[in-house]
């Protein structure tokens, strides 16, 4: 996976325009703390990034941030300002509460990159973020021909938000219309949580005398799901999907360990790491080659790819702290 980001970072700045090269800039990041797995990769990553660049551009200086609730992260983004940072990185514990002092940032210069759950006004000059749609979407249609098409499915979603959103309907729309056969028993939030997901499941069982297939959307989810079904006892259900690539599913893929775990899709923390690179060029002007346009694109969406047992070596990182 390291190996992966750093060929990319490569792949920027080849394509930089080196006008600014040398100009010093302070870049602030601001993100959650690591409450559970998937924002524990997002620090990791994060620290990565500031390492790799640091050691190779001694004219940028980083700031990380922490936040442990919204309104620290308001707090964290005020201080970023007071300390004259050129950039912020952000992505949004609570995005409405955040979205005001990222505007006010913009407002004084700040180059600002908004990563993964967005802001709920478009200050950014650059959103960047996992294709959200495209990971219900490689699910729905990886498990609807797994299942033969047919057979009884739940899902645990995670929380109610814009993102969430984009992953279910686009999941739950496509088994409608390409896998009429399957039912969806129900769908219940889990909040991306493995001890709520354990909790879901748990219901789940005890309502529904036959499940055949869970998608829970995300791994940390699984992991409350697999406990559940471990201590039901039940043999029932065939197929289990998460996703986001956390590295002890991936593993499981890999070494195909859980059958009943086959595959995972991509929406990796990772991607925080090009995003502190990309602010880095953007302060400083650069942009990539290939566009008449001389600025970053203001949109950059990472592709959902599925995992599988032929695949899963490129995307197993063994140190990653998701």
């Amino acid at each position: 996976m390291k190996k992966i980001l750093l060929a990319a970072v490569a792949s920027l700045a080849l394509f930089a325009v080196p006008a600014f090269a040398q100009a010093k800039v302070k870049i602030g990041i601001s993100i959650p703390s690591a409450d559970h797995g998937w924002t524990g990769g997002v620090v990791y990553y994060s620290q990565m990034a500031i390492k790799d660049i640091a050691a190779k551009d001694k004219n940028v200086e980083f700031t990380l941030s922490l936040a442990d609730s919204p309104q620290k992260q308001v707090s964290d983004v005020e201080d970023l300002v007071v300390k004259g940072v050129n950039a912020i990185v952000v992505l949004a514990y609570d995005s409405a509460t955040v979205t005001p002092a990222i505007k006010k940032a913009k407002e004084k210069g700040i180059y600002i990159v908004s990563v993964d759950r967005g802001l709920t006004e478009e200050v950014q000059d650059v959103y960047l973020a996992g294709d959200n749609p495209g990971l219900g979407r490689v699910s729905a249609e990886y498990m609807g021909k797994a299942m033969g098409g047919k057979g009884k499915m739940v899902i645990l979603e995670g929380i109610p938000c814009v993102i969430n959103s984009e992953r279910v309907d686009t999941f739950k729309a496509i088994i409608k219309t390409k896998f009429p056969g399957i039912e969806i028993l129900e769908s219940q939030p889990a909040d991306w949580s493995t001890q709520k997901g354990l909790e879901v499941m748990q219901t789940f069982l005890q309502k529904y005398k036959q499940i055949d297939a869970v998608w829970a959307q995300d791994d940390d989810i699984l992991k409350g799901v697999l406990q559940a079904y471990k201590e039901s006892g039940r043999k029932d259900i065939k197929l289990m999907v998460g996703g986001a690539g956390s590295k002890e599913m991936i593993k499981t893929v890999m070494d195909g360990s859980n059958p009943m775990i086959p595959v995972d899709v991509t929406y990796h923390p990772s991607m925080v790491y090009p995003a502190i690179n990309l602010a880095v060029l953007g302060v400083r002007g650069q942009n990539l080659g290939g566009f008449i346009q001389q600025k970053i694109p203001s949109k950059i969406i990472i592709a959902s790819e599925l995992i599988t047992k032929e695949n899963a070596k490129k995307y197993y990182d063994a140190a990653s702290k998701f």
